[in-house]
């Protein structure tokens, strides 16, 4: 695990070590709030300004050839929020799908969705089925977005699945292995996150891709998520790229 100061610069070239990129980065996207609240505006400032964040981060992902990005965007605990500031959230959601989805498709970003998605309104489940189907062609990057996701709910859902089809005569528990477990998770079709980067100083994955991560590299940046710009980004790729990854077997 490491922090790296908020401005840090690449401490390396990337574009001359493609190989020291990390093939799918992971994002909890922290501190909407406490950014709107420091400034003395509504929290949905803060969400505003973290969705242009977001765009940000799908622009560097783009430009340094990261072809998988994931980004924590509403946990299933969120439902506990306020009712005021859910429906502000889920409003926010509806507005990108409205208005940044052409802009995805046109530069070859194919967009997924992950978690409990049939918990949000008819006409934004509609929005995001449309999304995914108007993007699924394109190749150049990978965009998963974790909506009503929580890890646990992800490994509980998969357990149920397994047992459901050991139940009923169609798998036998002793080919359950990690490898075909991971294929009932919602992200039986991903590769695991080698680097999860969080925002806002906090260190802990609450509660994402707790399977997915058991071997990512971690980074904790003492930067608001809506103050996060292409310098965290890369200063987080050349932190990532000076690591020596072991996937536990002893150094050589």
């Amino acid at each position: 695990m490491s922090v790296i100061a908020p401005l840090a610069p690449p401490a390396a070239p990337l574009a001359a070590a493609p190989s020291r990129r990390p093939a799918h980065v992971a994002i909890i996207m922290d501190g909407n709030g406490r950014w709107a609240e420091a400034r003395g505006l509504p929290r949905i400032a803060g969400h505003r300004a973290g969705a242009q964040a977001a765009r940000r981060t799908i622009e560097q992902a783009l430009e340094h050839g990261v072809p998988w990005l994931t980004l924590y965007a509403f946990s299933s605990e969120n439902w506990r929020r306020p009712a005021e500031e859910v429906t502000d959230l889920t409003g926010l959601l509806r507005h990108y799908l409205r208005n940044e989805i052409k802009e995805l498709a046109a530069n070859g970003v194919r967009l997924r969705v992950i978690g409990e998605a049939h918990r949000f309104p008819p006409d934004v489940q509609a929005l995001i089925a449309e999304a995914i189907e108007r993007t699924r062609r394109n190749h150049r990057l990978n965009l998963t977005i974790a909506l009503s996701y929580g890890g646990r709910g992800e490994i509980l859902a998969a357990v149920r699945r397994a047992a459901e089809l050991v139940r009923a005569g169609e798998l036998a528990p002793e080919a359950i292995d990690e490898e075909t477990f991971g294929q009932f998770l919602f992200t039986g079709e991903m590769p695991d996150p080698d680097l999860i980067i969080r925002t806002s100083g906090e260190r802990r994955l609450s509660n994402f891709l707790l399977w997915q991560a058991a071997y990512a590299e971690l980074v904790f940046l003492d930067v608001l998520w809506p103050d996060f710009d292409a310098c965290h980004f890369a200063a987080a790729l050349a932190d990532f790229a000076r690591r020596e990854r072991r996937f536990g077997a002893r150094p050589g």
